[in-house]
């Protein structure tokens, strides 16, 4: 761990991380809590969204304007995201106003009120958000995706819930979730840039010390299925996620499934970007990405393209990802080493990027992992690697989803049969 990395758990098991950077006026703050979407149970799905929304709607001493005029008082920006395995608090302040940052989201995590009104206010928004996500057709094709790869479990369900279950969900759900999850056990304080670590423990001691005790709570395990879905709209384009079952955070082919999502299609350079969309003109965008959770993880391909383009596009997508498992180059490879590598350098001269990168570190590994040790991972990725994690990825049963005007894009039997030829 870098001498700039400093990591205390506070005596109610709270962790707090920082990382002091050079040459910078300002801090990122958060509140990085373990739980999110596969935390829920089927009746309350999108009960972590929901709360994330509420946070900011008042506390026993501030409205929801005063939260918001304080902040941009002194220029400071306030957010926060739910995603499946996390919910995060987080803002970004010049250094003299950590201690305002500390308070401010110290108090909605601890003194949330939940007034009636502003909860049903909120519900309409969350409401308005989901009616906006069904008519964004490259939003929620992912969604389905999801679903389908993982159907009737957590891991599956839509972050931001459905329509009838947000119309139906109760203030007692969202003080009961929060009182069961949001607790010091399980979330990590994060700070980054110029911050120092003893006056940070002193805030947040202060500020965090009301969060009750919770239990421990295993989500399920997550059990990939997949499967088709397939949905016809009138529509200008298809929108195609094409997946498979991938490596967890802790697989020793991690790295090497992440290097070959890059040289795969992530980048202008990558073989599905030059092959699909430069040599033949079939798409606007195609892009490949992994995704690994705790206990497994997606490897999945995103094309929007025409109904008449549907029909050539995942046989030659296919193609190339039959080919990745039998022929890499070492140019190609180095290629993909240096994006991933100066990717990872760039992130860390954001301060809340590398605040977030703190929390994740610890709640995912248990420790803060030195960027040197993440490099030499990636350097040390040989081609047999990459195609070892190719072969893995792509034997597995594939995932799709299709939104849009589909009848040309092949059935998921079909796709599956091209693959094992």
């Amino acid at each position: 761990m870098s001498e700039a990395v400093r990591l205390t758990q506070l005596p109610n098991g709270l962790t707090v991380v920082s990382e002091t950077m050079p040459r910078v006026e300002t801090i990122s703050f958060g509140a990085y809590v373990g739980t999110g979407t596969r935390n829920e149970t089927a009746a309350e799905n999108g009960v972590s969204h929901f709360l994330e929304h509420m946070a900011f709607k008042g506390t026993t001493k501030r409205d929801a304007a005063a939260i918001a005029r304080e902040m941009e008082n002194v220029g400071g920006h306030l957010n926060a995201y739910t995603a499946r395995e996390q919910t995060a608090y987080y803002c970004k302040v010049l250094k003299e106003d950590l201690g305002l940052a500390a308070d401010i989201i110290g108090d909605i995590l601890t003194h949330s009120t939940f007034i009636p009104e502003e909860l049903e206010r909120e519900r309409g928004v969350i409401l308005q958000e989901i009616g906006q996500a069904n008519d964004t057709p490259d939003d929620i094709v992912f969604d389905h995706f999801q679903a389908t790869a993982f159907p009737d479990q957590a891991m599956g369900r839509p972050t931001l819930g459905t329509e009838d279950i947000i119309k139906g969900m109760k203030r007692d759900t969202l003080t009961e979730y929060m009182r069961n999850h949001y607790g010091p056990s399980r979330m990590v304080i994060a700070a980054a840039g110029a911050v120092e670590h003893e006056p940070l423990l002193e805030l947040v001691q202060r500020h965090f010390a009301d969060l009750p005790n919770v239990a421990a709570h295993e989500p399920e395990v997550a059990r990939y299925a997949g499967g088709e879905f397939r949905e016809e709209r009138e529509l200008d384009q298809v929108h195609i996620v094409l997946g498979f079952p991938s490596t967890n955070y802790g697989h020793r082919l991690h790295f090497p499934t992440m290097l070959l999502s890059t040289l795969l299609g992530g980048g202008m350079s990558s073989r599905l970007f030059q092959e699909i969309r430069e040599k033949r003109g079939l798409v606007y965008s195609i892009y490949s990405f992994a995704n690994p959770f705790r206990d497994g993880g997606l490897f999945a391909i995103y094309a929007g393209t025409g109904e008449k383009e549907a029909g050539e596009l995942v046989p030659v997508c296919l193609e190339e990802l039959k080919k990745v498992q039998k022929d890499v180059t070492q140019d190609e490879l180095n290629r993909a080493k240096a994006q991933l590598r100066a990717s990872l350098l760039m992130s860390l001269e954001s301060t809340g990027s590398r605040t977030e990168q703190l929390a994740r570190q610890l709640q995912v590994h248990g420790r803060v992992i030195p960027t040197e040790e993440t490099k030499q991972k990636i350097a040390a990725v040989t081609i047999e690697q990459v195609q070892e994690a190719a072969a893995l990825a792509f034997s597995g049963k594939p995932t799709l989803a299709a939104l849009g005007p589909a009848a040309k894009v092949p059935s998921l039997a079909a796709i599956a049969e091209a693959l094992a030829a």
